[in-house]
């Protein structure tokens, strides 16, 4: 189920691992949508707001250990900021929100990889945003190997989740996939090896149907 009653706007958000390609998919329908007439406010999580980009500095690039309670904490506490500051005054003018990641990825990162517990990670993010859901969530799904591959050949610095044990990426896809198994309404899931043009029209083809 998607959160509530009908908003004026849309809420779309792209989930999936590191290397997946959601930025340039999110770019991609965020211009799309533009040149069709519709208000877009894209943004991120974490880092969709000054707050949260002093909690995306934090929770990604601090040299220093960060205990992985807190770091759920942290990551629930962007989100409370942000949707209260930026989703939600959005969907009411009636703006369409494309986001890259959401409550999803901490179910997966924070509950599935550091093992904190999938249901309670939920329940700590649903707490943290009222319970506000997407209209759509886009999971790009990709085998973690290929994923490193790809992030290898940006030939930038890993961030902190980034450089984490094979292991740690495998639980977070098989919780992603869980995730869209049990809400299928909610999630449109893409092989992200498909050529980036044939996910765009898939995307496309789904937003259009929930715009009417």
């Amino acid at each position: 189920m998607t959160g509530g009653p009908r908003r004026p706007g849309l809420f779309l958000t792209f989930e999936g691992g590191d290397g997946a390609g959601k930025t340039t998919q999110a770019a991609l329908l965020e211009e799309w949508l533009t040149d069709a007439g519709h208000r877009v406010v894209r943004t991120r999580e974490p880092g969709g707001t000054e707050v949260g980009r002093l909690i995306r500095d934090i929770v990604l690039h601090h040299r220093g250990e960060v205990a992985p309670r807190a770091e759920a904490l942290l990551y629930a506490a962007d989100r409370a900021h942000h949707v209260e500051t930026v989703v939600r005054p959005a969907l009411e003018r009636g703006d369409v929100v494309i986001q890259d990641r959401y409550l999803d990825s901490s179910v997966a990162y924070q509950g599935a990889g550091r093992v904190l517990g999938t249901e309670e990670v939920r329940q700590l993010s649903l707490w943290a945003t009222g319970g506000l859901l997407p209209d759509l969530t886009v999971l790009l799904d990709l085998d973690p190997a290929v994923a490193r591959r790809r992030l290898d050949a940006d030939d930038k610095p890993f961030d902190r989740l980034e450089a984490e044990r094979e292991s740690f990426h495998v639980r977070v896809r098989e919780e992603f996939l869980a995730l869209a198994g049990a809400e299928p309404e909610r999630f449109l899931v893409l092989d992200a090896a498909r050529p980036p043009a044939e996910l765009t029209a898939t995307v496309r083809d789904r937003v259009a149907a929930l715009l009417g």
